[in-house]
């Protein structure tokens, strides 16, 4: 037993509240070293009556280690707890300070869950687990008021650039909600709309503005309740890492220098403000001149921001807010932003842009998830550029697993792509059978996933801007069937709370392997989905329940012999099979 990879810690992702009621544990081990776990567990003001030992279960795994996990009940909400570790006939049980082969004759030394007080259970909206989110850049989606086009606008699906324009707007969105229901998508993330001078508006010059050439503030709020009629969710983007050059304080620091009441609203290293070898004298977002970095620890700045915060919710409705730059703000900031948020509306969904591992960020205190680039980063490397193997495929996404409570994974923003990437389909060499694999595990895994606004029509392009191509609205040009599939895709997911909510289980992920089986289980409802990478036809041999199952795409009944399912997969094919009771 290789007791120096065995790890727990209190809180975190390794012991926290689930729910008001249950409290989950986890434990690390060097992988597959340990055949059983078991937590020992009581209260500890009753600790001979209340003691049990639990056991736990391999819930997911990664290239080095096994991760086990149980939930408990605990009557008085009051745990104290160790573990019993064992391998073949081999026990060690482990307390808070040490490694023992006896059994700790007192919990003293045991780790301790002092209490489960109600307001610190982490409890991300429930809503977005059901939800299905498309994402829309407003400059490039569709042209639904001419009139509010700017100056020099071009012709509707000309090649972008970093700087011009097309005439995108919010009644575009308004115009075309029938198509977007028709997909069956549920949310809308929307980048910036607030005024700014760019195409892209993350250079926000007035907070408490909708940008002229998208509309006004009651256009926002036509759409915002069209979406709702519709069941659709509304997801706005907050810069409040940085604002724009034209943001009204930055233009005041700019004229009056050192004597601006504003100047504290910024980092300022040293007046005038200007660029000494490619870098401001003032901090900002990357090296960029435009995009001036905010102060959040001034308390005029903090007060405004969370002003807007609670406006666009209170005042028109929206559902959440999408978080720039997020981890380069400071901690205390977001503390207060979801309290805000939270008390203008408990069932908002707040979402960090954080492109790495965000445990610091998902404790209940700030986000309720962030844009799971770690997952975009796994599925593009074995789907699409074949650098992973369908075991280093799985073991990236159980390290993903293992990184948050099962809560914050639940509703973690599940892209393949956005405007900050290329897209899918061109990093895939325009090969839309990697696509829909890539789609397929996107829909069937936990999350909530996201479909960047023309990937379920096949629009292709690079990084930005080759990214940020206006929509193809003539149907002639558009892949039907590809819209088809996503729609199945979506029928599926919502068809089937276990692709939502419940546990997953590698069944097939070999070494140097390019096919993948896995199960979706949530009571009765169970489902595996198999899937083939390669471009040669493939048999999956996997272990079931001896009893009839469908495949969920055909309607074809399959029977397991001796507990056996064989079902051969053409080259890039795919099945999902549900138990039939």
């Amino acid at each position: 037993m290789l007791l120096e990879a065995v790890y727990h810690r209190p809180r975190l992702n390794w012991s926290y509240a689930y729910d008001e009621n249950t409290i989950h544990l986890r434990l690390r081990a060097k992988k597959g070293d340990l055949t059983e776990v078991f937590a020992w567990a009581g209260d500890k003001y009753a600790w001979d009556t209340t003691k049990e030992l639990i056991p736990m279960t391999l819930f997911t795994s990664d290239a080095m280690f096994d991760y086990w996990e149980c939930s408990s009940v605990p009557l008085h909400r009051r745990l104290k707890y160790g573990f019993l570790l064992q391998k073949e006939h081999e026990r060690i049980w482990m307390t808070e300070s040490d490694f023992q082969t006896t059994r700790p004759e007192n919990p003293n030394r045991l780790f301790e869950f002092p209490y489960l007080n109600r307001v610190d259970v982490f409890t991300p909206p429930a809503w977005v687990k059901d939800t299905v989110f498309y994402q829309i850049f407003p400059e490039r989606f569709a042209n639904g008021d001419p009139s509010l086009s700017p100056e020099g606008v071009l012709p509707w699906g000309g090649t972008p650039q970093r700087d011009n324009f097309f005439g995108g707007d919010l009644q575009g969105v308004i115009d075309h909600l029938d198509y977007l229901s028709e997909l069956g998508i549920s949310g809308i993330y929307f980048t910036p709309v607030f005024t700014a001078t760019t195409n892209h508006k993350y250079d926000t010059e007035d907070y408490m503005q909708i940008d002229p050439h998208f509309g006004d503030a009651a256009t926002l709020k036509r759409l915002v309740d069209a979406c709702h009629e519709r069941g659709i969710r509304v997801l706005l983007d907050a810069v409040f890492n940085h604002s724009g050059r034209t943001f009204a304080p930055f233009v005041d620091v700019l004229e009056k220098g050192e004597d601006s009441a504003y100047k504290d609203w910024f980092h300022i290293r040293q007046f005038p403000l200007e660029v000494v070898n490619g870098i401001p004298t003032y901090d900002t977002f990357a090296f960029e001149p435009l995009m001036p970095k905010l102060n959040t620890e001034n308390p005029e700045v903090k007060e405004y921001l969370l002003r807007v915060a609670e406006y666009w919710i209170k005042e028109i409705g929206i559902d959440g807010w999408r978080l720039d730059v997020a981890n380069e703000v400071d901690h205390e900031f977001w503390r207060e932003f979801r309290k805000v948020v939270k008390r203008a509306n408990p069932e908002a969904y707040i979402l960090g842009e954080i492109w790495h591992e965000s445990a610091p960020w998902l404790e209940g205190d700030k986000f309720d998830a962030v844009m799971n680039y770690p997952f975009t980063d796994a599925v593009t490397d074995f789907f699409v550029n074949a650098s992973l193997d369908a075991e280093g495929f799985a073991n990236a996404i159980g390290k993903q697993l293992s990184r948050y409570p099962l809560q914050a994974s639940e509703v973690a923003f599940n892209l393949l792509d956005s405007h900050d990437t290329p897209r899918l389909l061109t990093l895939a060499g325009g090969d839309k059978n990697k696509l829909k694999l890539a789609a397929l595990f996107q829909f069937t895994f936990m999350g909530t996933p996201c479909i960047y606004y023309g990937d379920e029509i096949g629009m292709d392009g690079e990084g930005d801007p080759g990214c940020r191509k206006c929509m193809e609205w003539d149907t002639e040009k558009q892949d039907r069937e590809l819209f088809s599939y996503f729609r199945r895709l979506i029928d599926i997911r919502s068809s089937h709370p276990a692709l939502r909510t419940g546990s997953i289980h590698f069944l097939e992920a070999a070494r140097q392997g390019s096919k993948l089986a896995y199960e979706r289980r949530l009571g009765d409802d169970v489902l595996i989905i198999l899937l083939n990478n390669e471009e040669t036809a493939q048999t999956i041999r996997i272990d079931v329940d001896e009893r009839n199952w469908e495949n969920v795409f055909t309607g074809d009944t399959l029977r397991a012999e001796r507990s056996k399912l064989t079902v051969k997969l053409p080259a890039y094919g795919y099945a999902v099979i549900k138990a039939v009771l």
